[in-house]
């Protein structure tokens, strides 16, 4: 009867969700601070522990688990994402967990994640399903960030993979520095990971013009800061797209008059994909005309007292428990390939 119960509430919850799909699907989720409740001697991570500040215990982090599992369920539709990159995760316990300790495991997903040197000891990572992508080739960039900044920050992760056995896709999942120490005084440091990001986005366009890329991640900035618009020299898609430049493959801004999360009453578009010009190809693998998307649906968000309007449901405000799910909105693309157009017909 209690599993009747649950089943009832959680049902409407995630077909209200749900979104229609038009391909393979990416997404990219900021799961904020998923933390296990052991002690890491090597990292910061006392803040999430039982005896920390923040209380973390084990029911907690269980729930955020099944909360990411949620998410993630209603977002695929009727199929799961295929493939799932993630930020703020504490190591590869938590992802085994989500993975393996939720309705998820039947979907035999797999991880590729490495640690990164991030003092907190939190990371990027990639889950994927081995029946429609398949990893050849993965590795860390680490970001220098110089003396401006002391504190090491996450490592941009690259990996490459074929779709379908067929198509070669290239992914950069990134968590750049915050602005918790100002806009300005922590530029220096987004756009030394824009540096990086820039040169091995250069390197593969050199090995093949062709190349189909894929870059995700929360940068901290948006796509009219000078990090991505002149450094990383994104663009809006135009009628011919060059090959080796990198688009941000929306039609606005900000889709649905959301970004992906919200500080003092304005939301801001940190969470981004972006895409290499021969993703926009008419031919071959390439994403749909839909382009990117952020994930709104009314579970995700609360009332706003403060600022009005809604705001994403997250685990804390402040150092107060929330109870909700992360303070950023999963973000999302479709991609096309050759044999998968008619398996997602619905």
């Amino acid at each position: 009867m209690r599993i009747l119960f649950i089943a009832g509430l959680l049902l409407p919850m995630l077909l209200s969700g749900q979104e229609s799909r038009d391909g393979l699907r990416f997404v990219f989720y900021n799961v904020e601070n998923l933390f296990d409740t052991f002690n890491d001697s090597l990292t910061a991570d006392e803040e999430f522990l039982p005896w920390g500040i923040r209380g973390w215990t084990w029911k907690k982090f269980e729930d955020k688990v099944n909360s990411i599992h949620k998410v993630l369920v209603a977002l695929g539709g009727w199929e799961p994402p295929e493939l799932i990159a993630l930020c703020e995760v504490e190591n590869y316990f938590v992802l085994h967990w989500l993975i393996n300790e939720t309705p998820l495991r039947k979907h035999e997903y797999r991880v590729i994640h490495r640690d990164s040197p991030d003092p907190r000891g939190i990371d990027v990572a990639l889950l994927y399903r081995p029946e429609f992508f398949t990893p050849v080739q993965f590795r860390n960039y680490t970001v220098p960030i110089g003396d401006s900044h002391p504190d090491p920050t996450r490592d941009i992760l690259y990996v490459k993979g074929i779709i379908n056995g067929d198509d070669s896709l290239h992914l950069l999942i990134n968590h750049w520095p915050s602005r918790w120490e100002g806009v300005l005084e922590s530029r220096p440091e987004r756009l030394a990971a824009a540096a990086v990001l820039k040169h091995i986005f250069d390197s593969l366009i050199l090995a093949d013009e062709q190349s189909r890329i894929l870059v995700a991640g929360d940068f901290n900035d948006e796509v009219t800061d000078i990090s991505l618009r002149d450094s990383l020299g994104v663009q809006h898609p135009k009628d011919q797209c060059q090959v080796d430049r990198l688009y941000f493959p929306c039609d606005s801004p900000m889709p649905g008059q959301l970004g992906s999360l919200k500080y003092r009453g304005r939301w801001y578009g940190f969470d981004l994909i972006l895409v290499s010009g021969a993703l926009l190809q008419d031919q071959g693998l390439c994403v749909s005309k839909k382009g990117y998307r952020v994930f709104s649906p009314g579970f995700l968000l609360e009332d706003d007292p403060q600022w009005l309007g809604r705001r994403p449901f997250r685990t804390y405000r402040g150092y107060r428990y929330h109870g909700g799910f992360s303070d950023h909105l999963p973000v999302f693309i479709d991609i096309h390939t050759k044999g998968v157009q008619q398996k997602f017909t619905p």
